[in-house]
């Protein structure tokens, strides 16, 4: 096992590189000048010539990627052109962000995706499984800035039940510590931040949710059918054992590995393309630091950005690899 992991991370040099490469030189293709967005449309051409100088965007571009790559052999991600901060520092909030996020959607996928596709594998064509099938049909079919601002209309406006932007009380906010403001509420003891913290969770959590918890659900269902017609499903049923006990203790655990897979790819995927669901509720996440920095041409921190989300999609994907193997002891990297 260790020999694998060791192999998948030495496979994941040449990946980031290459990325970074393409990442590099598509920014560059975008149109104008960072200088003069910096400077704003009032600079003179002197002072858009001085502070490309000073910012290294006068170098050719091959000068300007090897000083990147230096750079990234010592950790060190540069800093952004438009707040001068270095990136390592200012990054992790935007990064905690939509961690916190995108694990909170991705419980709530699991947790209602596998449930309602283990139950409409277990009543098959009864009332409830077409029900569950249909509603997994919208959800995926739905688009998610359409349902985040009918989630704020309905539960925010009309209701007044849950906030409709941000993830804390703009009037009482939270002391970070981790920046994952579920847990430093709770390292504060402020259990009452924490359920004002949940409470903004929810509404961008169920629309990021959506669509991997529609795809789940379908995904469970799909391989819980599968492998209850198997022989050992039979036989265990034939001995009289009770169909809940058959359905979670054999069924599911051999049903398991074609739902991780798509399990480990919405993460990785939530993770680095929450970008819709951060826009509409005002989420401070790394999408929308992405996003506002190629506005600003700010080329260290899309680099940096997208750098860092694909880094993590890749370790997600090694990390389901791994679990496979706990879950499933017949599998083998030996």
């Amino acid at each position: 096992m260790l020999q694998y992991i060791g192999k998948r991370l030495l496979h994941l040099i040449p990946v980031l590189l290459g990325m970074t490469f393409i990442v590099f030189m598509i920014i560059r293709l975008i149109p104008g000048d960072p200088a003069q967005v910096i400077l704003g449309q009032q600079a003179t051409a002197e002072a858009i010539a001085a502070l490309n100088e000073k910012l290294g965007l006068n170098e050719p571009w091959y000068i300007q990627y090897f000083n990147y790559l230096g750079g990234l052999l010592t950790l060190d991600l540069g800093e952004s052109l438009r707040t001068g901060v270095e990136i390592s520092k200012e990054v992790w909030p935007y990064l905690a962000a939509t961690m916190e996020l995108g694990l909170f959607a991705m419980f709530l996928a699991v947790l209602i995706g596998m449930n309602a596709g283990i139950i409409s594998a277990w009543f098959q064509n009864s009332f409830f499984d077409y029900a569950a099938m249909i509603i997994a049909l919208i959800g995926v079919s739905m688009p998610i800035f359409w349902l985040g601002l009918m989630e704020q209309w309905i539960f925010s406006i009309e209701l007044g039940w849950l906030p409709t932007s941000g993830r804390e009380d703009v009037r009482d906010p939270v002391s970070p510590i981790t920046h994952l403001y579920l847990i430093d509420t709770l390292l504060n003891g402020r259990f009452d931040q924490f359920i004002t913290v949940v409470k903004h969770l929810i509404l961008p959590g169920f629309a990021l949710a959506t669509i991997p918890m529609a795809i789940i659900a379908r995904m469970t269902r799909s391989s819980m059918l599968e492998v209850m017609r198997s022989d050992y499903i039979r036989t265990a049923r034939a001995k009289g054992q009770k169909m809940s006990i058959v359905i979670y203790k054999h069924a599911l655990k051999n049903a398991l590995i074609p739902v991780l897979t798509i399990i480990g790819l919405q993460t990785g995927m939530l993770l680095g393309g929450a970008i819709l669901t951060e826009t509409i509720f005002s989420w401070p996440g790394i999408g929308r630091y992405i996003y506002e920095a190629i506005g600003f041409r700010d080329y260290p921190v899309i680099q940096s950005g997208i750098l860092i989300v694909a880094f993590m999609f890749i370790m997600i994907n090694l990390l389901v690899d791994i679990v496979y193997t706990l879950v499933d002891k017949r599998i083998k990297y030996d």
